[in-house]
């Protein structure tokens, strides 16, 4: 069964207005990208859902599947907040990378993506109390250079790719390992932000701080 979710203080805001918006995860870089893009934050809850993929499931809907799964578990608590959920996943092709836990699987993953192309994909979900739940699925292509095995034990002892998706995060020095990337660079560090704001608009219901 799942653990009920998991209430986290949201960071200060200016103009606060506590109801404007339930963030589903407990990721700090897609809060920092909502505040990036102005959007007040009233509540964070991290969901504690099993995260574990299907036999054969496809990424894209390993994606959906997961960002439905916060989404239900968060909004069925929090009526009626408006609130967002999403889920960021790395693929080789058909295969799923892992949230790399230890050092070890961040080089793991690095290996398999040294001078390779992946793509990164987050599902966005969205519940607005009234209307049907919404989701979109966002793809970005990166291209890595291949990488000596010096940059890639160097990287994992840095601890960055920790609890990353593909073992590294784009914003901090694995940015340096990128040699072509098509597509939402913001959807790489975990949240597309012109489809999120564009969802959010849609509903009627975004407030800016």
């Amino acid at each position: 069964m799942n653990s009920p979710p998991r209430v986290l203080p949201a960071s200060p805001l200016q103009g606060e207005r506590n109801d404007v918006l339930v963030l589903a995860s407990a990721s700090p870089r897609r809060e920092a990208l909502l505040r990036q893009a102005g959007i007040a934050i009233g509540r964070i809850v991290a969901p504690d859902i099993d995260e574990s993929p299907k036999k054969a499931e496809l990424p894209r809907d390993y994606a959906l599947r997961l960002a439905l799964a916060k989404l239900r578990l968060v909004a069925g608590t929090h009526q009626p907040s408006v609130v967002l959920a999403a889920d960021t996943v790395v693929s080789l092709g058909r295969r799923i990378l892992p949230k790399a836990r230890t050092a070890s699987e961040v080089e793991k993953c690095l290996g398999l993506l040294s001078g390779r192309r992946h793509q990164v994909l987050t599902a966005v979900a969205l519940a607005v109390p009234g209307t049907k739940m919404r989701t979109r699925l966002v793809t970005t292509r990166v291209a890595f250079k291949v990488l000596s095995a010096r940059e890639i034990a160097a990287y994992a002892r840095s601890g960055e790719g920790i609890d990353k998706a593909g073992g590294y995060a784009i914003q901090g020095r694995a940015e340096t390992f990128v040699r072509f990337i098509n597509g939402s660079y913001s959807n790489v560090v975990g949240l597309p932000l012109y489809e999120t704001v564009a969802m959010l608009q849609g509903c009627g219901r975004l407030n800016n701080e």
